[in-house]
């Protein structure tokens, strides 16, 4: 159910699918074996550790940057990410299934500003056509596993990564870090974004 923010715009708990969406908050465990993407080594897990997602890069030639998908544990598509390749602003637009057709069209992002320290995304829904208020924003740096996702252009937070140890977690490996992702938001947009700031960073570095 949609529900509106301080700042007027209606921010519907479910981006991708309502059955991503908990009654209580979601702890996942994003795993990576080195810098890059393909070949599976960019895992989601949950503190059980079981994988919930799996992100995927097609290979393509002459290294251009291309599409990203984000799949379930049965290797379905969920959605798929398409980089603008072109923009000053790192723009993405997100899809669901493995559609890049604008009438499937999830959500889109783009860096704030051209020059930041730290990256700061903000995320329009489909429905925000005019996108004159963003209705999530990232603030972070991938390369510090620091990362909050706030609500609109306010200071409610709906999810943060974090470097996190515990006695559930501990086995998953040294190069992990968490997500914790507040109730009723849906987690695999979450992850979605998580993936878009990794590849931003990645291509800034």
């Amino acid at each position: 159910m949609a529900q509106p923010t301080a700042t007027g715009v209606v921010h519907p708990a479910s981006v991708i699918g309502p059955n991503y969406c908990a009654p209580d908050p979601v702890d996942l465990a994003i795993l990576t074996k080195n810098p890059t993407i393909t070949h599976g080594n960019f895992d989601v897990k949950d503190i059980q550790g079981n994988i919930v997602f799996k992100v995927r890069e097609p290979l393509t030639f002459f290294f251009q940057r291309s599409r990203i998908l984000l799949l379930d544990a049965a290797g379905n598509h969920i959605v798929t990410l398409s980089p603008k390749l072109t923009s000053n602003h790192d723009r993405w637009k997100v899809f669901r299934g493995d559609s890049t057709n604008s009438g499937d069209l999830l959500f889109s992002t783009k860096r704030s500003s051209m020059f930041q320290f730290k990256t700061t995304l903000h995320v329009f829904l489909a429905s925000n056509t005019r996108e004159e208020v963003c209705d999530f924003k990232v603030k972070g740096t991938f390369s510090e596993r620091s990362c909050v996702i706030y609500a609109g252009d306010s200071s409610t937070v709906v999810a943060q990564m974090h470097k996190k140890q515990s006695l559930k977690s501990v086995f998953l490996g040294k190069d992990h870090f968490m997500v914790t992702v507040n109730p009723n938001i849906d987690y695999a947009f979450i992850v979605a974004l998580i993936v878009i700031l990794y590849d931003v960073n990645r291509s800034r570095d």
